[in-house]
């Protein structure tokens, strides 16, 4: 293979590799706003407006957003806002059991009190669907 020939290949996968991560955070972003569409729909507010909580909304196997960051004492309330599917809440390393699973508008509470990353999981949903997150609780 001629150094042209590799160089093209170098750039061809670099430009290939950013525009498939562009077009995966595009549809994770898509995915994330249809969510919150559908949790205006079912409960009347924005996701942000819900009292006392902090919400995580539960739609096409995403967890929305997957990522969040709360003081200790934080009660973060999973949503689901999926019109045909359950989900449950598993909070690794938390010593509770996995939550039971809950269908279109009904929710699963969880108030972190240990500072730390938690991740977290859908228990039907997070070994073939990816269907993981996170919390980091700041003292």
């Amino acid at each position: 293979m001629t150094l042209f020939m590799r160089l093209f290949a170098a750039a061809f996968l670099t430009v290939f590799a950013a525009v498939s991560a562009s077009a995966e955070a595009d549809t994770v972003s898509d995915i994330c706003a249809e969510a919150e569409a559908r949790y205006v729909e079912l409960m009347g507010h924005p996701s942000a407006e819900a009292a006392g909580v902090t919400v995580v909304t539960m739609y096409k196997y995403n967890f929305c957003p997957a990522r969040i960051t709360v003081p200790v004492g934080t009660t973060v309330r999973w949503v689901n806002v999926d019109k045909r599917t359950s989900h449950s809440v598993l909070v690794k390393n938390s010593g509770e059991p996995e939550s039971d699973r809950v269908f279109a508008g009904e929710n699963i509470e969880f108030t972190f009190m240990l500072p730390g990353p938690q991740d977290y999981l859908c228990g039907p949903h997070w070994e073939v669907q990816n269907m993981i997150g996170r919390v980091t609780v700041v003292p």
